[in-house]
């Protein structure tokens, strides 16, 4: 049996996708989530880390302005969580920051969430609450502009076609 799990395992990381974006300015950042958006679907864990000012919020926004008619996406850094309806799903933008414990989550409908597409900034707060194949969007910045470090497991590599500069 363990060769098996072994087989399984390996073949999943090997479908992983890692790549790096850079990110001039604000404009780029919004556009990155808009081609994001568009590959978006139901059952999606989207992981935005960083550190402040780095532009998770701009790329949620941009996300969240191209699925939904929402004409502003406050940032949920009060209410820990927003929700919007997309076309085909629910889309649950949190924001972990002020987050005291990872199982608090559950009192915000994490679980339910997951139903939908999940944008979460600072997901360090409840890393072992993330789904294996959650696609990790490290943000960084590179001066005045910003680098975006992406990586996902299972289909994302497909799914990501596209957007690898490589």
């Amino acid at each position: 049996m363990r060769p098996y799990c072994a087989a399984i395992r390996r073949a999943y990381f090997l479908a992983m996708v890692e790549f790096t974006l850079a990110l001039g300015d604000p404009a780029a950042t919004a556009q990155f989530g808009r081609a994001l958006a568009a590959r978006l679907r139901a059952g999606d864990v989207v992981a935005l880390s960083g550190p402040l000012g780095a532009g998770k919020t701009t790329l949620a926004r941009a996300i969240i302005g191209e699925l939904t008619t929402a004409s502003e996406a406050p940032s949920p850094t009060f209410t820990l969580v927003e929700t919007y309806e997309a076309k085909d799903f629910a889309l649950h933008h949190f924001d972990l920051y002020r987050l005291e414990k990872a199982d608090d989550v559950f009192e915000l409908g994490y679980e339910d969430a997951l139903d939908g597409v999940c944008l979460i900034e600072w997901p360090e707060r409840i890393e072992r609450l993330l789904p294996a194949d959650t696609l990790v969007i490290r943000l960084a910045m590179d001066g005045a502009a910003r680098r975006a470090l992406v990586r996902g497991a299972g289909d994302w590599r497909q799914r990501l076609a596209g957007l690898n500069p490589a």
